[in-house]
C-alpha cells in the first residue's frame, strides 16, 4: 500500500439496528412485534467492538434509540471504549415517511435518550435508509435546531430505494451551520460508483472494494466513509418469509463472507470516528 493511501484515516461507521428493523422488511414485520422477536443486535455489535479493539481502531455508531433503550450495557461499551455515539433516530422511520413534527419528535427523543445514557453530547445523525431528498430538505433545519453538528444521510447515487444523484458528493456546510457528509462515491468516467459499504460491499468481490477505495484516495486526497450493520456479520439470523426475491437477494447476499472481507478492509486501510476523520467538533 503506498503512503498516500496508508496515511489517510477513513471514517468507519456502524448503523446499530437489528435484522428485523431494516426498511426492506417494514411491510412484513409489524413494529409492534419487535419486542417479541429474537434480538441479536447486542451480540453482533459486541463482536464488532471486539474487532475494532483487535485492530486498534475507533468508529462511529449511529444508534437507534429503540435499541439503546433495551441495551444500556451496549451503549456503555461503545462510549467506554472511546467510540463516537451518534443518532440513527429512535424507531427507524424513514424521514420521507414522516411529517416535520413527527421527525422532530423521533430524533429529539433519540438524542436525549442517547445523551442521558452516555453522559456525552451527541452531535452526529444518519437518516434511516438515507431518506433525505429534494422533498424534505427541512430535515437539515430540524437537525440544526436540535443541536446536531453534522449529518451523514445522503447518498448521491441512483438507486430505487434512496439516493439523489445530483446532490453534492463531498462534505458541505449548510446556511444553518450543519455539515452534511455524503456517503462516498467514486467517479469513473461518466459513472458515479457507490463504494461506502452496505449491500455493495457484499455484492462486489473484495478486490473491487479495495480498488475503489484506493482510487478514491488517489483522486480526491480525502477520507472516505464505510458503513455497515451488525446483522451483516450474522449469517445465522432468522430468515424472513414472504419477501420478494430482490429483497432476499439484497439482504442475505454473502452474509457468510462479510466478516472475513471486513477484516481485510480493516487491515488494508486506516479507520477512525466520523467526527475525527472530518474535523467536526462540539
Amino acid at each position: 500500500m503506498n503512503s498516500e493511501v496508508n496515511n489517510i484515516t477513513h471514517a468507519m461507521t456502524v448503523d446499530v439496528e437489528d435484522y428485523f428493523q431494516v426498511s426492506a422488511f417494514e411491510k412484513i414485520i409489524d413494529r409492534n412485534d419487535w419486542d417479541s422477536l429474537p434480538h441479536r443486535v447486542e451480540k453482533n455489535t459486541q463482536r464488532l467492538l471486539k474487532l475494532f479493539d483487535d485492530y486498534g481502531y475507533k468508529a462511529t455508531f449511529f444508534t437507534l434509540g429503540w435499541v439503546a433503550e433495551r441495551n444500556p450495557s451496549l451503549i456503555k461499551a461503545i462510549v467506554d471504549n472511546g467510540h463516537e455515539l451518534a443518532s440513527h433516530g429512535y424507531g427507524h422511520m424513514r424521514a420521507t415517511e414522516q411529517s416535520q413534527e413527527e421527525f422532530r419528535q423521533d430524533v429529539d427523543r433519540s438524542k436525549k435518550l442517547l445523551e442521558d445514557m452516555s453522559g456525552q453530547q451527541v452531535i452526529g445523525y444518519r437518516a434511516p435508509s438515507f431518506s433525505i431528498n429534494d422533498g424534505n430538505r427541512w430535515v437539515f433545519d430540524v437537525l440544526a435546531d436540535l443541536g446536531f453538528k453534522y449529518s451523514s444521510s445522503t447518498y448521491p447515487v441512483k438507486h430505487d430505494l434512496y439516493g439523489v444523484p445530483h446532490w453534492p458528493r463531498f462534505p458541505y456546510q449548510l446556511e444553518n451551520g450543519l455539515t452534511e457528509i455524503p456517503l462516498t462515491t467514486l467517479k469513473l468516467g461518466s459513472r458515479t460508483m457507490p463504494m461506502s459499504g452496505g449491500g455493495y460491499f457484499r455484492l462486489y468481490p473484495y478486490f473491487v472494494s479495495r480498488m475503489l477505495f484506493r482510487k478514491f484516495v488517489q483522486a480526491e486526497k480525502s477520507p472516505a466513509i464505510f458503513y455497515m450493520h451488525p446483522w451483516e456479520i450474522d449469517p445465522d439470523q432468522p430468515r424472513q418469509q414472504g419477501i420478494s426475491a430482490k429483497t432476499a437477494f439484497r439482504h442475505y447476499l454473502n452474509l457468510s463472507r462479510h466478516e472475513s472481507r471486513f477484516k481485510r478492509l480493516l487491515a488494508d486501510f486506516k479507520w477512525g470516528r466520523m467526527d475525527k476523520a472530518f474535523g467536526i467538533s462540539i
